[in-house]
């Protein structure tokens, strides 16, 4: 299993025993304004994800955001920036996702909105991989799915993991297309979330989940081993991810949970074993 640092951008190995497990918290501002106010909560997250919500779940923001973003968080912050919720165009998303390197983002996410089978998922990430690699090797290329694609006709959820490892990317992830109250677990269930973990972590990739996820879903996640947890809504006034705007003591309240539940993880996991 992996296991994660805080602070760190990058993986470290452990044990599933390890009773230090940390869950890192992904944070995602729209802009340089709520990018302030997750350096004003820099000691309770662990990476500055910029996306641009009114452009889709993984709506891609402007280089120069990206840019500011980089240089309006604490240096020891990795930013994570979005290309999109992207189409079945490898050579388009290829150098969108080198422009997210170039502009300082250290994790590169790409939903493979319009791929609707693994084969044109490989080919796109293979294409990105290549990209960003190429500019920034120790750059991690994060392939993303979507829990409700039956809703939106693209590849299996399930797929990412083997999709991510078959391209070389360094994480599989899991968000929702449509953001209409639904949640991940709506859609796979915890138990389908687990498998997805193990499969990422067999191949040696990070996992992340995401997905308005809430304060209530923190347990469950903790305990299938997830290593990134991404919000926006959670941390927002009013919960709403369009509308709201990130709070830093509702991303203090959300470390809070996430410190507790692995706290409570990490006691328990003895009796396991």
């Amino acid at each position: 299993m992996n296991q994660m640092i805080r602070g760190s951008p990058c993986p470290g190995r452990a044990d599933s025993r390890r009773k230090e497990f940390t869950v890192l918290l992904l944070i995602s501002p729209d802009g340089v304004e709520e990018a302030l106010a997750c350096a004003k909560a820099a000691e309770h997250l662990d990476i500055v994800d910029v996306k641009k919500p009114d452009e889709g779940s993984l709506g891609a923001n402007f280089p120069w955001v990206i840019r500011e973003i980089r240089d309006a968080v604490p240096a020891d912050k990795p930013v994570s920036a979005t290309v999109g919720d992207v189409p079945y165009k490898p050579g388009s998303v290829a150098q969108a996702a080198l422009g997210a390197a170039v502009s300082g983002a250290t994790y590169i996410k790409v939903g493979l909105y319009g791929c609707t089978t693994p084969e044109q998922g490989v080919e796109v990430m293979q294409a990105v991989v290549r990209a960003v690699k190429d500019h920034r090797p120790d750059a991690l290329v994060v392939a993303s799915g979507y829990a409700d694609a039956h809703r939106v006709g693209c590849v299996n959820p399930l797929a990412l993991p083997d999709i991510a490892a078959r391209a070389g990317a360094d994480a599989a992830m899991l968000d929702t297309a449509i953001k209409d109250g639904t949640r991940l677990f709506d859609h796979v269930p915890p138990e389908v979330c687990a498998d997805f973990v193990r499969r990422a972590h067999a191949s040696g990739l990070l996992a992340a989940l995401a997905g308005s996820v809430k304060q209530a879903d923190v347990g469950p996640l903790t305990r299938i081993g997830t290593d990134i947890v991404g919000v926006r809504g959670a941390v927002c006034s009013g919960g709403d991810r369009n509308a709201g705007r990130i709070q830093p003591h509702l991303v203090a309240a959300f470390r809070a949970e996430m410190d507790r539940q692995a706290r409570e993880y990490a006691a328990d996991v003895p009796a396991l074993n």
